[in-house]
């Protein structure tokens, strides 16, 4: 280092030990001050924007909005009569804490029913006679974020299809492409009506359940504690996370419910390996039957929230039990089990398939060597031929072993005798009505 440079730092040190001490304390005091005037003018402004937020809340203006309306339309004394502030219903016995009525001031309200959203009176006056809102509150029926007191959080305006409950309201409907705007609501009634088979008010969801019963889902899949087990149980299926959902195969948005669409229109075009038949749904049908499924939640409702304080109990006519038991433990009950009447019936033993899309395997003994050109029973199950010769190499189908094969064999030569037996005595063979 130079030697005029050590002299400077020399005379700069020397200095520093000259200087008055105070004036090093006076330098950090001031610091200080600058700090905590800093920190102060910051909590201030935070308070201050806190305070403003409060009292510029959207439920304010729309509650100062509905006195207005009301002053106008009957007299300004009712005006002042209405409640103001942060408005809910506290229904326990539900676990829901609706704040929905801060906004939607007029539900109850004789004389609004023409008025918009949010002051209109509540349609179908009947409906709210049997669901009270002290009793049911809100979001039992639409859905939606009842805590929430703005529209976003409420209503959801943002992509309301990534919500685990979305508002169930006419612009979901529309975005799904639902000609019936309250079908969604009607998912919801569902909730406690899921044990009835028609339900007035929920036409669409009546349609899928309809649907269901008619295409036997059932002989498959376990729904309310019965059915077969070859598919899932889908007594719960509205619980399952999307991320349950394989979307690989799913065109369009990745939502459960267009899941659903596409796998009932053709199963093996979403989940390759599904041995889901086609069953020829309308497009009404395929939106029914996807909304019933989601539907199907397990939820915490207490008994007395249920129509006619019946329980947890499916309605099930004799009818259907018989015809169940007979499909399920009767003699054909092995084509049940291996998956074979989701294609063929074998109606000689009760068996009735819902898609019929192969033909009846009662006389399958003359069938086959009439189509397979001469081939035996015995030979054509063994070596199998065209569509067969899939079908019998996939995991559901193909034997287990030659035992297997020929208890299948020995079952249709049964139902072969039966046939032959119905016909001496002049009678048809049993049909699915």
């Amino acid at each position: 280092m130079p030697w005029s440079t050590r002299c400077m730092f020399k005379i700069l040190r020397k200095q520093k030990k000259q200087e008055d001490p105070g004036a090093w304390r006076g330098r950090l005091a001031l610091r200080d001050v600058v700090v905590v005037s800093l920190f102060s003018f910051l909590l201030l402004a935070a308070v201050g924007a806190a305070v403003y937020k409060e009292y510029n809340e959207e439920w304010r203006r729309i509650q100062g909005e509905f006195k207005g309306l009301v002053a106008e339309k009957f007299c300004p004394e009712l005006a002042e009569s209405v409640e103001t502030g942060v408005q809910q219903i506290w229904v326990p016995e539900l676990h829901r804490t609706d704040r929905c009525i801060t906004c939607h001031l007029g539900l109850e309200w004789e004389g609004l029913e023409e008025e918009k959203h949010p002051f209109a009176t509540h349609p179908e006056s009947e409906l709210i006679q049997d669901h009270p809102f002290t009793e049911f509150g809100c979001t039992i029926c639409h859905g939606g974020q009842g805590l929430s007191t703005d529209l976003y959080g409420a209503h959801g305006l943002v992509d309301q299809r990534e919500w685990d409950d979305t508002l169930k309201d006419a612009y979901l409907a529309a975005d799904y492409l639902i000609d019936d705007s309250s079908a969604l609501i009607q998912m919801n009634c569902n909730i406690c009506h899921r044990y009835e088979r028609d339900t007035e008010g929920m036409e669409f969801l009546n349609m899928g359940k309809e649907a269901v019963a008619k295409n036997g889902c059932r002989a498959c899949h376990i729904i309310n504690g019965r059915g077969g087990v070859i598919g899932p149980d889908l007594t719960y299926e509205g619980d399952k996370h999307p991320a349950e959902f394989g979307f690989d195969h799913v065109a369009g948005y990745h939502s459960v419910f267009n899941w659903h669409m596409e796998h009932l229109k053709n199963a093996k075009s979403v989940v390759p390996s599904s041995i889901m038949p086609e069953f020829r749904f309308t497009s009404d049908e395929v939106q029914s039957v996807a909304l019933l499924m989601m539907s199907w939640r397990e939820m915490d409702i207490p008994v007395d929230y249920l129509p006619g304080r019946g329980g947890f109990k499916e309605e099930v006519s004799p009818e259907e039990l018989e015809r169940e038991e007979k499909m399920m433990s009767g003699p054909g009950a092995l084509f049940v089990e291996k998956g074979c009447f989701a294609c063929h019936s074998i109606s000689v033993f009760h068996v009735f398939s819902p898609t019929d899309l192969g033909p009846d395997l009662s006389n399958a003994v003359e069938d086959v060597p009439i189509r397979f050109t001469g081939r035996t029973l015995e030979e054509f199950l063994k070596e199998p031929t065209g569509t067969m010769d899939f079908i019998l190499k996939t995991a559901q189908y193909q034997f287990e072993d030659e035992k297997e094969a020929n208890e299948f064999i020995e079952k249709l030569k049964e139902a072969h005798e039966m046939v032959e037996e119905f016909e001496r005595r002049g009678e048809p063979l049993p049909s699915k009505e």
